[in-house]
């Protein structure tokens, strides 16, 4: 019985160190890999979700959407600096995905945009993420909250000078 708990133990505890294990429903054409979410504040209407995007195919994709349960809109969007101002838009028409690329969603860049969160994201917890691709199909991630000062990879994170568009 011991040996079976323990077991039991191990297989949570790779569970928990390994988030980035995505599960599809479509074509495994493209891989999910190292996604995260920045915890937010109390009150806070916004979040973000960040990711990277490996088309593992020899045909262009298209990330068209995304769901989740915790925000009632998610969008997804590019902040790019125009004029020396850090501006945010939805890319409407999806994010291109090239042939055999990858693609990388973090602070600064692309990104899931979360509106209307339900809740505070809170460091430590996960939730759900479903991506949604032109020919791969449905994706779904589990997306753990880092704390509020994470940045990937140790990189400066942060808005900066930030407009709405």
């Amino acid at each position: 019985m011991r040996f079976f708990l323990t077991l039991a133990c191990v297989g949570m505890l790779i569970a928990a160190a390994c988030p980035a294990f995505a599960q599809a429903t479509g074509s495994p054409s493209i891989e999910v890999e190292k996604p995260w979410a920045r915890a937010t504040p109390a009150g806070a209407q916004t979040g973000a979700a960040y990711m990277t995007l490996d088309n593992k195919s020899g045909s262009a994709d298209r990330l068209t959407g995304a769901s989740s349960d915790v925000a009632a809109t998610l969008q997804i969007h590019e902040m790019a600096v125009v004029n020396g101002v850090m501006q945010m838009r939805q890319l409407v028409e999806g994010l291109p995905i090239p042939a055999g690329g990858t693609v990388e969603l973090k602070p600064g860049s692309y990104h899931i945009m979360l509106l209307r969160l339900k809740k505070p994201l809170t460091a430590g917890e996960t939730f759900p993420l479903t991506l949604t691709f032109e020919k791969a199909g449905n994706i779904s991630v589990a997306i753990p909250v880092q704390a509020l000062s994470a940045t990937p990879e140790g990189k400066p994170g942060g808005m900066g000078n930030m407009e709405m568009k």
